[in-house]
């Protein structure tokens, strides 16, 4: 007696088809399971038997051999359990097998046979709509994230009892038509109107904004840098309807998620400088799980105190920053997830960091100094196409009652910068000047004979490299789009030269 059906193994963010079979034949009584199961599956076997048997379901008393096909694919998570339970059933005749042709099931049966909710189910949604199914069979608690696939029939279920008496009935299975999946709970981001003064940084925040810039900040401690970096999420442009898909896909997978939501705002990540290199890009000892790279996708990563994450944690990001994905590869297996972000870094100058203050005096050694530069340059400060300094504002300005530009009014400026770069970029397959490669930059970048002499200029006397003039062309483009100007002029040159060198010195930006 043997039966079939439809499952879905999760290889990254994607949903790989997996046909889960099931033989009953003579031997003696057990459950073998094949097919590059990882320990989660292979304890399947105590949660399938006691879920059946406390539904007043039978269990075979006969030797079981249940197959996960294709055989050279890793399957990894509880969600097997719910297709191999109705295989099961299926193959000793509980259920007819006719019933589960064409479907595909997700879900992990509990032992008293009600259906967990599972991670990825809306990969598994998109993965059963691909391999063109008769349905999903999934947790009722998964339902609205599944039928976020159009054209794709949701079944819920509850319960391994309820589902048996369903796929008995004449009647056949109830649809989902619940309401689609509700918006997650909308973050409150703090405002640009509580910033005082810091002119310098909030132009170097609207600019990274619309241009889609990577940015670092630099100052002393308490200047503003963090306060500053937490109020970007507020003035970025909201998530596409397909952005928004994508990031709740990787929320699912990373199970973070909470049933039956829909990410569709900016997210904002925020991890400690203690984080390991797994925990930023992904990985995991078993299952292979989205790090802070993804979870921060179409929205902004935020890495407080820079010098003082590890440097192989800094040294993975140059991946994901130049790919916009970031590949992971543990114990022979391997997958990938988006990362395409937004970076916001923050930094002391020093040690102590007050180099170069005004009114507090530095306390680091030379050696100090040092050995802290050489932990903010290298190929990662090459990703930075602004470099802030924050110095911190005058007491009258922090103590005025003025209130600044609220972060709406900034929000319509980046929002008309973002869609000018749309439809310049279109036939580049770009969003944004930020994403430019050099060659589509010389085709783009149209400056006036002014601003081409002070770049030339600039670029003799600080000196620039080839790959730092294509830095601050990006950024004289998204200045000069902000301000709604035909060419790149001289002023637009000289700002981006302002927040591209500002920052660090020439010896330890690198160009």
């Amino acid at each position: 007696m043997i039966a079939s059906i439809g499952a879905v193994a999760l290889e990254g963010l994607e949903g790989r088809p997996v046909n889960v079979e099931v033989h009953i034949g003579p031997g003696l009584p057990g459950l073998h399971l094949v097919g590059l199961p990882d320990a989660s599956v292979r304890e399947s076997h105590a949660r399938v038997r006691s879920g059946i048997t406390s539904s007043e379901l039978p269990w075979p008393n006969r030797k079981l051999v249940v197959n996960l096909s294709p055989g050279d694919l890793a399957k990894e998570g509880p969600g097997f359990d719910l297709p191999i339970a109705l295989c099961i059933l299926a193959a000793q005749e509980t259920v007819p097998a006719a019933a589960l042709a064409g479907m595909v099931a997700v879900g992990e049966v509990g032992l008293d046979g009600a259906i967990r909710s599972v991670r990825g189910a809306l990969s598994a949604a998109l993965a059963a709509r691909a391999s063109r199914a008769r349905g999903l069979l999934c947790p009722a608690a998964n339902a609205a994230e599944a039928a976020l696939v159009e054209g794709l029939a949701v079944h819920p279920v509850a319960s391994l009892a309820e589902l048996c008496r369903s796929l008995a009935d004449d009647d056949g299975l109830t649809r989902y038509d619940g309401p689609p999946a509700r918006p997650v709970v909308a973050p409150v981001f703090d405002d640009m109107t509580d910033v005082r003064g810091q002119y310098m940084g909030r132009r170097a925040i609207e600019v990274a904004a619309a241009g889609g810039h990577h940015l670092l900040l630099l100052g002393p401690p308490g200047a503003g840098k963090s306060m500053l970096a937490r109020r970007l999420p507020g003035i970025l442009p909201p998530l596409t309807e397909d952005q928004s898909l994508e990031v709740t896909r990787i929320h699912s997978v990373g199970g973070l998620l909470d049933d039956g939501t829909l990410h569709v705002h900016r997210p904002f990540r925020a991890p400690h400088h203690t984080i390991s290199v797994a925990g930023l890009v992904g990985g995991g000892s078993r299952a292979l799980r989205p790090g802070e790279v993804s979870l921060a996708s179409h929205g902004v990563l935020f890495l407080d105190e820079l010098g003082s994450f590890s440097h192989r944690a800094l040294e993975a990001l140059r991946e994901p920053l130049d790919e916009g994905r970031i590949r992971i590869t543990r114990q022979r297996r391997s997958c990938s997830f988006p990362a395409r972000f937004l970076l916001v870094a923050a930094a002391n100058p020093c040690p102590c960091g007050f180099r170069d203050d005004p009114v507090v005096i530095c306390r680091c050694g030379e050696h100090e100094r040092t050995s802290h530069d050489r932990r903010l340059s290298g190929p990662l400060l090459d990703r930075f196409d602004l470099m802030a300094r924050v110095e911190r504002p005058d007491p009258d300005l922090l103590l005025s009652e003025a209130p600044g530009e609220p972060s709406s009014v900034v929000a319509q400026r980046v929002a008309a910068a973002r869609q000018e770069q749309a439809a310049v970029l279109s036939r580049l397959g770009r969003r944004t000047f930020g994403e430019l490669a050099p060659g589509e930059l010389r085709r783009v970048f149209r400056p006036s004979p002014e601003a081409r002499a002070a770049l030339a200029a600039a670029a003799r006397s600080i000196p620039l490299s080839g790959r730092g003039i294509d830095k601050v062309r990006r950024v004289a483009l998204t200045i000069a789009c902000l301000e709604e100007a035909a060419t790149v002029g001289e002023d637009h040159v000289c700002e981006a030269l302002a927040l591209r060198g500002g920052a660090l010195s020439a010896e330890n930006v690198g160009g």
